[in-house]
């Protein structure tokens, strides 16, 4: 199943696309597709009642705002360096374990909203990024059939990035990973049992209409499954937080004498299967 959530910044309310593209309202049945919806979330029992005919069509035509597919994210778990060509074009060695950053909840927003450069910022930058959504509480998982468990979906994300604060102001990612739009998610998440295999997935990035990054999930250096088992050995994960999976070779960082985005670029990202987002770049 697609689930999104449409409407203005804060009052969203939670949709399920049928395989036709039907939206079907589902706010009579959840407050919004957060941590309670997701954990007691029922792929199959909900395919059903759309394929039934018995949720309220919605009406998206007319340019209806589409929010983040998951509600207030307890946490945003970032992974650095996770694939291998990402890692030499940084000049950074390949890593024995998987990079973890914390990204706040106030990062995410729509995948169509606008991303603000901060102030102070010079060096902002994309990273085209295959999201997980977490659906179970995960403590110390054993191994990745338990990982796979946890898994409510997956959906795009765009790791925006300042890297002069990254780099250039004490050498702490999270500086230059937490500024407000930094995380758009979306357009939707499409639950695990739709994506057959999260290790197949082409990712695609475009700025100003030229394609920049053009990679396969199947290049991660460390996959889906071990990322979530790895990070629950560190902190517990809950139903609605996101583990965002590294970036393919591409970004800014790693192409000498390309300009850095500013104010009014547009940024696109697509995965197959999971739709596409497009942001256009303003100044906070």
């Amino acid at each position: 199943m697609k689930l999104l959530r449409v409407g203005p910044p804060g009052a969203e309310r939670p949709v399920v696309l049928g395989r036709d593209g039907t939206a079907y309202d589902l706010s009579g049945r959840a407050r919004d597709i957060d941590g309670a919806f997701l954990a007691g979330l029922d792929a199959a029992e909900l395919a059903r009642d759309v394929a039934a005919g018995v949720l309220p069509v919605v009406d998206l035509a007319g340019g209806v705002r589409v929010g983040s597919p998951v509600a207030r994210p307890g946490k945003v778990v970032g992974i650095g360096l996770n694939y291998r060509d990402h890692a030499v074009e940084a000049g950074a060695a390949i890593p024995d374990e998987p990079v973890i950053f914390l990204k706040p909840s106030c990062t995410v927003v729509g995948p169509y909203d606008e991303v603000l450069v901060p102030r102070g910022g010079e060096k902002t930058d994309y990273e085209a990024e295959l999201a997980v959504v977490i659906g179970r509480t995960a403590r110390y998982l054993a191994g990745h059939a338990e990982a796979a468990e946890v898994i409510a979906g997956y959906t795009i994300a765009n790791d925006v990035t300042e890297r002069a604060f990254q780099f250039e102001r004490g050498g702490q990612w999270d500086k230059g990973k937490s500024a407000e739009t930094f995380t758009p998610l979306g357009p939707w998440l499409v639950t695990a049992d739709e994506v057959a295999d999260p290790q197949r997935l082409p990712l695609r990035l475009w700025v100003n209409g030229e394609l920049r990054q053009d990679g396969n999930t199947g290049q991660m250096i460390f996959p889906v499954l071990e990322l979530v088992r790895y990070a629950s050995q560190f902190m517990v994960l809950e139903p609605g937080d996101v583990v965002i999976t590294g970036t393919p070779a591409g970004v800014t960082l790693g192409r000498p004498g390309t300009p850095f985005l500013t104010s009014g670029d547009i940024v696109e990202i697509e995965i197959d299967g999971l739709g596409r987002q497009r942001q256009v770049l303003g100044k906070a």
